[in-house]
């Protein structure tokens, strides 16, 4: 395992001795114990298909991990220590959100070696979250959706029928930017108007569309269609640029942000920002949360019940803005 596990470090960039923040880096943390160790859990993740992106992450905190650890056995690894290592990671100037995170990858690990009978208890169970201050997306009014969907694209929209379809998609169907960019025209199913989703871990699901949708995808095909004979392209990707290949996940944000803020919309909306507004609006409407929970992929009822905050604070608003009584 210990050529998976440089294999690994070198794939995320990080055969430097040190990192910014001034922590050692996985140039040696594979020879002992504990990273061989984080070497097999790392693996174990990526057969799991756990995101690449909580891999890459991961990877750099249990790096962290490691080299704070040194020779130390599993035995020798209490939850004191892990709260020096917290503490060292407060000491080089790591955001709550950052040492958060690297307890959470801690917390992974010793689950998964608990699993393997490599450990029989949980010392990281046994330190608490950091409080991280809770922030509500700001998601955009109903009528401000609207507004940006009729009419016409704005001038800067380079490809508008592509761009209608994917503000559609987004906001319509609630799905993230990395299921957007993995949809193929095969996954559209019109007669049964629904579209199939691949999410985190590969899971699927069907999601349901409407009318905006529908039309989005009629003024599209015929003009990727087009594009396709003229860059002499063949792709399965249903977003395609204008030279005929797959979309990616950052085209998609710059492009989102553009119409959004020539549409009126605040500099911050992002491909997320309409997930979070379809999840809302959704609830907003009446629907009810388990089924809310499904279009968007959930894996836990609790990630999905976040949107009843948001809905508590539209509520809160209208009610101070109508009641008699409220002032």
């Amino acid at each position: 395992m210990n050529d998976a596990f440089t294999t690994a470090a070198r794939r995320h960039g990080e055969k430097a001795a040190t990192d910014s923040h001034g922590f050692k880096r996985m140039e040696k943390t594979h020879r002992t114990i504990v990273g061989s160790t984080m070497a097999q859990f790392l693996s174990s993740l990526r057969e799991r298909n756990v995101s690449p992106h909580t891999i890459k992450a991961y990877t750099g905190d249990l790096a962290n991990f490691a080299a704070y650890i040194g020779l130390r056995k599993w035995r020798d690894i209490d939850h004191v220590t892990i709260r020096g290592f917290l503490s060292q990671l407060y000491e080089k100037g790591l955001s709550k959100t950052s040492v958060a995170r690297s307890l959470a990858a801690v917390r992974s690990l010793y689950r998964w070696l608990a699993v393997e009978g490599v450990v029989e208890q949980n010392p990281a169970a046994l330190v608490s979250t950091p409080k991280l201050p809770k922030k509500l997306p700001r998601v955009p009014t109903m009528e401000e959706m609207n507004s940006v969907l009729d009419g016409d694209m704005p001038e800067i929209a380079a490809f508008p029928e592509r761009d209608r379809l994917m503000l559609e998609l987004l906001y319509g169907c609630g799905i993230r930017n990395s299921e957007l960019v993995g949809v193929n025209l095969d996954d559209i199913r019109l007669s049964a108007e629904a579209i199939l989703i691949r999410g985190k871990g590969k899971k699927e699901r069907y999601v349901p569309f409407g009318d905006g949708v529908t039309s989005a995808l009629a003024g599209y095909l015929p003009v990727r269609q087009a594009v396709l004979a003229d860059s002499r392209k063949n792709t399965s990707a249903l977003l395609i640029n204008q030279r005929g290949g797959r979309l990616t996940t950052r085209s998609v944000g710059r492009i989102i942000k553009k119409i959004a803020v020539a549409k009126g919309l605040s500099p911050d909306v992002h491909p997320h920002t309409l997930r979070h507004a379809f999840g809302t609006h959704m609830l907003e409407e009446g629907a009810d949360l388990r089924a809310i929970q499904e279009m968007l992929g959930h894996e836990r009822l609790s990630t999905t019940q976040r949107y009843t905050q948001l809905s508590m604070k539209h509520l809160l608003a209208v009610y101070d803005q109508t009641h008699p009584r409220a002032k």
